[in-house]
């Protein structure tokens, strides 16, 4: 049945939202408050967004555990660990209004986890340099999704979480409105606003192992800005999370959170080695999401995984009531997913594609697309994560944008003297349902579904953690052939509803983000944070800056600008391999056991004094501080807590060291850390390719 024998139903809004989850949603309310009339429309129910599935916390310097935490240095650890490949206005822009985001959720109602005496507690996240990640147990999403649900509905803000949009309406470079259908019954619906912003999600359920549920991340992001006249930017940037489930099958790649490392838990091979000092020593398993897939990922591929092709990831050895407080939602999907008790037994895990760093390219400013009137926010849009998100600042971001993001469309849609709405633009999405609707489609060999299998293999197979031009190449030949077939695909929508229809425009979107993921994965012949290149392993100074796509241009390349001099010191203090520098390249004999996650504590560099080092737990408790020049001994029969504030509410004092006080050890030179690339971040260890890195599965 084509769109011209039903009703269209036609609606008029000032700002439309395409995305019901966190970054929709506040965009929703920034927008009410501001008193303009704003509808937020998704294909998902509001409930079962993505962003209920965050699970381990939201990033502001807040300094509520560690006083020496600032905006500055939030900002240069984002910066460092993108492989300075992020914004830096962006990074400037989300890390300063940080404390603001966490502060309207407080507002709102949010409940965070708090310290004894109220304050809010915050947690270690891997790559974070203070404890910076606050938290509501690893139910943190949802929690604010549910806030913010529970402020548009005091404000009255008209939710659809049933219509696919499908196209974006333009007319001369300016945005007038969307088309779409209402996943439900198939109604057409002509949606009039003056501006439009994206906040429908990344691209990362285009691979077979993934922490998106079906249906969801499939790109509708990158396909809408594109047709509209957008650009897409980072689109082979890609986070492998460390951490997926293996089985059942089909839930293969849910994600067992950060949250897990970050109190405590511990990664072993199959022969029970803990090895992650192999491949970053200082931060162990708190080290960043690429370090550790790219380990996980080596040792798998080197036959020390399991017999499913995993390592192990262990909390067993925490405290049970630890568990149940931080980790209630890990402990619960596990035993209803595999029956498996994470309070006893490891659990099996494996890198699973987990976010798109990459997106709509948006000015800084506002995240405008460079199209009049058109806007991305949250996973949609790009440039504060570059090469390497780390964990926690998505949903800063999505909040701190969003807010920003309707403010700036709220000021746009009321500068407006006039819109000119176009006939021709509505025709041609009109066609375009009516093609895939028309009784002649049903004789099409095609299925969307399979299809849709087909991309997810592709790409596992030629762009997954380890790439090679003739594998990138291969996947781009496979690809057109894909395109080719999806011109046949059949519609059968029935009594059940539309989904097969959106299913349709599900492809639509995966084969535009596939062609651009491989083609600015082809042209960045570099490594680089979770882009390796087994044919280019270096690092290449000359690819610092982003790739650019569009389906009419292909890719171009933009040079990033420097970060402000009030914190890029700080993002490159840790590359700094001065000879000065070099006592902080020690191995202590000694180290004293923590008594709250059983596992040796150790020396590690005093982020905030050069040339020292501070002994740490591996749950992050600090103990004490070396320097060349003096001794500091614990004193004897103190526990070892946090020197620099008190120790966390609810961890369990650390034993004593053995012999009740732990002189600092005698150093030993170990000679330099292993090499990552040219510029100390690019290689995997001491400048030799791991053996996974030979040739492209």
């Amino acid at each position: 049945m084509s769109t011209t024998q039903r009703a269209e139903r036609q609606i008029t809004t000032s700002v439309l939202v395409i995305g019901t989850g966190g970054a929709g949603l506040r965009a929703s309310i920034e927008l009410a408050e501001r008193g303009v009339q704003v509808l937020a429309g998704g294909k998902r129910r509001k409930h079962d967004a993505h962003t209920t599935l965050a699970a381990g916390g939201i990033n502001a310097a807040l300094a509520t555990m560690d006083p020496e935490d600032s905006w500055q240095q939030h900002a240069a650890d984002t910066l460092r660990e993108s492989y300075f490949l992020a914004d830096p206005e962006i990074v400037e822009t989300v890390t300063k209004n940080a404390a603001r985001g966490i502060e309207d959720l407080e507002r709102w109602g949010m409940p965070f986890a708090r310290e004894e005496d109220g304050r809010i507690s915050q947690r270690f996240f891997g790559a974070h340099t203070y404890r910076r990640t606050a938290y509501a147990g690893d139910y943190t999403g949802l929690e604010i999704q549910r806030t913010l649900l529970r402020r548009a509905r005091e404000l009255d803000v008209p939710i659809i979480d049933t219509v696919y949009i499908t196209r974006i309406l333009v007319s001369a470079g300016v945005v007038f409105g969307a088309y779409g259908f209402d996943v439900v019954d198939g109604t057409p619906v002509v949606i009039h606003a003056d501006a439009v912003i994206i906040a429908a999600g990344g691209h990362n359920r285009i691979w077979r192992y993934t922490s998106s549920r079906r249906d969801e991340n499939t790109g509708d992001s990158f396909r809408l800005a594109a047709l509209a006249g957008g650009k897409i930017r980072d689109a082979e940037l890609v986070q492998f999370h460390p951490s997926g489930i293996l089985e059942p099958t089909e839930m293969a790649g849910t994600l067992v959170s950060e949250a897990a490392r970050g109190e405590g838990g511990i990664l072993t091979n199959a022969l029970g080695e803990r090895f992650m000092d192999k491949y970053d020593p200082e931060r162990m398993e708190l080290s960043t999401r690429d370090r550790v897939a790219l380990a996980n990922y080596t040792e798998i591929a080197e036959g020390r995984g399991t017999d499913k092709g995993g390592v192990y990831l262990d909390v067993s050895h925490l405290p049970r009531e630890t568990i149940m407080e931080k980790l209630p939602r890990l402990y619960r999907t596990m035993i209803d997913l595999q029956m498996l008790d994470i309070t006893t037994t490891p659990m099996e895990v494996a890198p699973t594609a987990h976010y798109s760093m990459g997106g709509v390219w948006v000015a800084p400013e506002d995240h405008g697309t460079g199209v009049d009137g058109l806007y991305a926010i949250g996973e949609a849009s790009s440039g504060l994560h570059g090469a390497n998100r780390l964990g926690g600042n998505s949903l800063i971001e999505l909040l701190v944008y969003g807010r920003l993001t309707g403010e700036s469309a709220a000021e746009y849609t009321r500068g407006l003297t006039s819109i000119h709405r176009d006939p021709a633009a509505v025709a041609e999405a009109r066609a375009e349902m009516d093609a895939l609707l028309a009784p002649e489609s049903a004789d099409g060999a095609e299925s969307a579904r399979v299809l849709q299998r087909a991309i997810r293999d592709l790409m596992t197979e030629h762009a997954g953690g380890v790439r090679t031009e003739e594998g990138l190449s291969a996947g781009l030949a496979k690809l057109s052939e894909l395109e080719e077939r999806a011109t046949r695909v059949t519609v059968h929508p029935d009594i059940a509803g539309f989904d097969v229809l959106a299913h349709a425009f599900d492809l639509k979107g995966s084969l535009l983000a596939a062609r651009a993921t491989l083609e600015c994965a082809l042209e960045r012949r570099e490594t680089r944070g979770c882009h390796n290149r087994a044919d280019f392993p270096e690092q290449s100074e000359a690819l610092r800056g982003n790739f650019l796509w569009s389906p009419t241009g292909g890719v171009s390349f933009e040079p990033l600008p420097a970060a402000p001099e009030e914190w890029r010191a700080l993002a490159e203090a840790h590359l700094d391999d001065s000879p000065g520098r070099q006592a902080r390249r020690v191995a202590p004999e000694a180290r004293g056991k923590c008594h709250h996650c059983q596992a040796l504590a150790r020396w590690r560099p005093a982020p905030a004094k050069a040339d020292s080092l501070e002994l740490v737990s591996p749950s992050r408790v600090r103990v004490m501080t070396w320097s060349p020049d003096r001794t500091v001994p614990l004193p004897a029969g103190a526990s070892l807590v946090n020197k620099r504030t008190a120790p966390h509410a609810s961890r369990a004092p650390c034993a004593p060291a053995p012999s009740g006080t732990e002189e600092a050890p005698k150093m030993k030179e170990t000679g330099p850390r292993p090499s990552w690339g040219s510029s100390g971040r690019g290689r995997f260890l001491g400048g030799k390719a791991p053996s996974l890195l030979r040739g492209n599965q």
